[in-house]
């Protein structure tokens, strides 16, 4: 029986769970990749960008590393990060008494929230820490839930947001309150590209208001919902076994197919819908609901893939980088942001707006490529990545030891 007053020991760990969640924290990249790179509309409304500058180009390779990025990594990947953190914290939970556990996921969740909230105003206004914290704080009240109770309503709380979307798009009067917003002017759009290239106190002008909103309007109509409800499927998955790698062979076959079928087709259909609509704001309103719900077969796909590819090729280099990456995805989630931004500001090399999509497809495998070595590299010698160490040493308390003894297999599955 683990003690309440350390983390989880090495020899506990699901090969499974930090090879997930290793894939998911890369994947994630694909997306941010375009928000650190370009102006933040360009997220939701792939096409505003073309009109500024040449660099917003959306069509040939640029238009196909956008289809992909939609169609295979867009809500999939954090999708399946946030089931992780759901998972995780049962997890927590089941390794601590019972009268201690409560006290420490305070402290944990609390160290997160304030590790997010800087994240999001001195770093990147594009931080999931801060409603990682406030939504796993809401959850975890729930973790002894029967897993059908706990899927059930966590896909009505995932429902929430896309049905204010659409009666939202069947308003004329929301339609054009978001206008501005969805296609904003190009004026706009350079000032945010001159904002980020500037200095770093200077980005605080469109970063703090942005960051804000996100926290604030954008959490409580959005983030909330589909956040908490894919927390509480990750609860749900973990205790079926699914994630865990517990169940059959045939089980994951399936899944895998039903996912593939459910999934491609329905976000396919969107890309179609979006085109036909020309872009106009009906693609945020309708449009961008084929994805919604697309992302979540599609994502459960991926778990089938990852649970068969463990059973066959566990303990091979590639589910030995992939868990290196989850062990320490909380540290590779903030390095994530430090190379980005680095890259892109203008405290930086000062390339926001200027780089293609298919130029921003050679920097996430660039990024990829030092975060695996990084990862591979820092679990030889410790046992926590460097932000896992610290919130875990605020969790119990006290200094967790960091340096690796011979005993040590790794960091925790927390």
């Amino acid at each position: 029986m683990t003690s309440d007053s350390v983390p989880t020991p090495p020899s506990e760990r699901i090969l499974a769970l930090d090879v997930l969640r290793g894939f998911a924290l890369l994947g994630i990249l694909v997306i941010n990749i375009q928000v650190f790179a370009m102006p933040f509309a360009t997220l939701n409304n792939p096409t505003v960008y073309a009109s500024a500058m040449p660099y917003g180009e959306f069509s040939g390779a640029d238009y196909l590393v956008w289809l992909v990025s939609h169609v295979f990594v867009e809500r999939k990947f954090i999708t399946l990060f946030t089931v992780m953190f759901g998972a995780g914290i049962i997890l927590f939970s089941r390794s601590k008494r019972e009268g201690e556990v409560n006290r420490l996921h305070y402290r944990r969740t609390g160290f997160l929230l304030a590790a997010g909230l800087a994240h999001a105003y001195l770093l990147w206004y594009g931080d999931i820490l801060v409603p990682y914290a406030l939504c796993g704080l809401a959850v975890f009240f729930v973790r002894d839930w029967e897993p059908e109770l706990l899927a059930r309503v966590g896909l009505l709380m995932v429902a929430i947001p896309s049905l204010l979307y659409i009666v939202s798009g069947l308003s004329p009067g929301s339609a054009q309150a978001v206008a501005s917003q969805w296609a904003p002017a190009e004026a706009t759009l350079l000032q945010e590209v001159e904002t980020y290239r500037s200095g770093w106190l200077a980005q605080l002008d469109h970063r703090v208001p942005t960051a804000m909103t996100q926290q604030t309007s954008g959490f409580f109509g959005v983030v909330f919902w589909r956040t908490s409800g894919l927390m509480m499927a990750g609860m749900a998955l973990f205790k079926w076994g699914v994630i865990s790698n517990e169940r059959s062979t045939a089980f994951y076959r399936r899944l895998l197919a039903g996912g593939l079928l459910g999934g491609l087709p329905l976000i396919l259909a969107g890309v179609w819908y979006s085109e036909a609509v020309d872009w106009s704001v009906d693609a945020l309103f309708l449009g961008s609901q084929f994805n919604y719900w697309g992302s979540l077969p599609l994502a459960a796909a991926y778990i089938a893939g990852v649970m068969l590819f463990c059973r066959r090729f566990g303990g091979g280099v590639v589910t030995g980088v992939l868990s290196a990456v989850g062990r320490t995805a909380f540290s590779n989630y903030l390095l994530q942001t430090i190379i980005a931004t680095s890259i892109f500001y203008g405290h930086g090399l000062r390339l926001f707006g200027s780089v293609t999509r298919l130029e921003q497809a050679g920097f996430v495998v660039a990024i990829w490529a030092v975060q695996i070595v990084l990862s591979v590299l820092w679990l030889r010698y410790f046992r926590f990545g460097p932000a896992e160490w610290l919130w875990r040493s605020v969790t119990y308390g006290e200094r967790q030891p960091l340096r690796k003894s011979d005993r040590d297999e790794g960091a925790t599955a927390e």
